[in-house]
């Protein structure tokens, strides 16, 4: 789960790091009442989306006036904005944040992420903050100083204080950076995160360190520890369908393709989607049903499918082994029905009650395609599309 920056940052100042002073905002009148609560004679006004590169895509300006800042929320509000992290069809802004403007010496990167070779948090830090803190990771990776903590010592002194110096922040700000990292990685790990960013973390004209952003990513599985978390989910910031399979204890992700995929089993989920793109296809999404999949949860999974009006094949691929191949049948017949389903229905199972699964389609009196193994599944789905539409994807 995601959180927007003005969130991240309330949690920020709970475990003791500075951020500057901002309010958000769901209008223009709210962004100029924001500005005036502030005072000063510079403010920011930041789009609040879930995803970076917020400033390169014309979502973060600075105002030097009022005047100004009912400009830009003006045009950043309701604005698609269109970043790297966006995809081309952008994400529509409706929340902004407007912030006291900073003075800025330097601006740094700290991030923590877990990492899954060492099963440790990961803290990594570098001189070169800002905008452009992936180029530095793919041509610079050296500028980027990594601390693999122990969970069962947390963040050390040591450490704390050595990460700064490699990063250039000056003799001045040490003790503050110290307090500041160690204040972070209490945040990472007490909130169950599994990404937390700040870029930039600015050096100040007084050798103050501040965090000027917010980034964190939080551990689905985790949530129900943290109720205050799910309270700040934003949910125009997530896929309709995949917040409609949510509800129904399907783990499910949208794809770029046109073959809808229903399976049970995660590697196996994977496995099946590099089929079809070995026969030349392309998935329409990630489903995994689980072990436990009923009717009624296969029958959402084929209207979340279908919702996707560029699915022109349904793909559905089964392991029997928790989960009972007759189960499966059963419920891929009721739900073909119930959706009067219009696309080509390719089905491959295996294991356990599989010939029962198999009778079970077979009397449906229902149009389905059977395969035998994952690979003629696929061939097979390809197929039908590419006699559908002429070109697989």
């Amino acid at each position: 789960m995601k959180i927007h920056e003005y969130q991240g940052k309330e949690l920020f100042r709970k475990f003791g790091l500075v951020t500057p002073r901002g309010l958000p905002c769901f209008s223009v009148d709210e962004a100029l009442a924001a500005a005036n609560k502030l005072g000063g004679s510079v403010w920011v006004v930041k789009a609040q989306i879930h995803a970076g590169g917020r400033g390169k895509g014309g979502g973060v300006k600075v105002a030097k006036s009022l005047a100004e800042v009912k400009q830009h929320a003006e045009k950043i509000l309701g604005m698609q904005l269109v970043t790297h992290q966006t995809g081309p069809g952008g994400q529509k802004v409706r929340r902004l944040l407007v912030e006291e403007g900073a003075d800025i010496k330097q601006e740094l990167y700290i991030g923590m992420v877990v990492d899954r070779v060492t099963q440790r948090a990961c803290l990594m830090a570098s001189s070169e903050g800002g905008m452009d803190i992936e180029e530095v990771a793919a041509r610079t990776p050296e500028k980027i100083h990594k601390v693999f903590i122990d969970p069962s010592s947390g963040l050390t002194d040591a450490d704390a204080e050595e990460v700064p110096r490699k990063i250039g922040i000056p003799a001045a700000a040490l003790e503050e950076s110290k307090e500041l990292l160690k204040a972070f990685y209490r945040c990472f790990d007490a909130t169950d995160a599994t990404l937390a960013e700040i870029n930039p973390l600015i050096l100040t004209g007084q050798d103050r360190v501040i965090a000027l952003d917010a980034k964190l990513n939080f551990d689905d599985n985790a949530l129900f520890r943290h109720p205050e978390l799910v309270a700040m989910r934003d949910l125009d910031e997530e896929d309709p369908l995949e917040i409609e399979a949510s509800k129904h204890e399907l783990s499910y992700i949208s794809l770029e393709g046109n073959i809808g995929c229903m399976v049970n089993g995660a590697g196996l989920a994977m496995a099946t989607m590099d089929t079809i793109k070995l026969f030349g296809g392309e998935p329409a999404n990630f489903l995994d049903v689980g072990g436990g999949a009923t009717a009624e949860r296969v029958t959402a999974a084929f209207k979340i499918m279908l919702a996707n009006p560029q699915v022109q094949c349904i793909l559905v691929n089964i392991f029997g082994g928790i989960m009972k191949c007759d189960t499966i049948a059963a419920g891929v017949v009721t739900a073909a029905k119930e959706v009067k389903l219009s696309v080509p229905l390719v089905v491959r199972m295996k294991g356990t009650n599989e010939e029962l699964g198999k009778k079970i389609l077979a009397d449906s009196g229902l149009p389905i395609i059977t395969a035998g193994n994952m690979g003629e599944a696929g061939q097979k789905a390809v197929a039908a599309v590419l006699g559908k539409s002429g070109r697989a994807a």
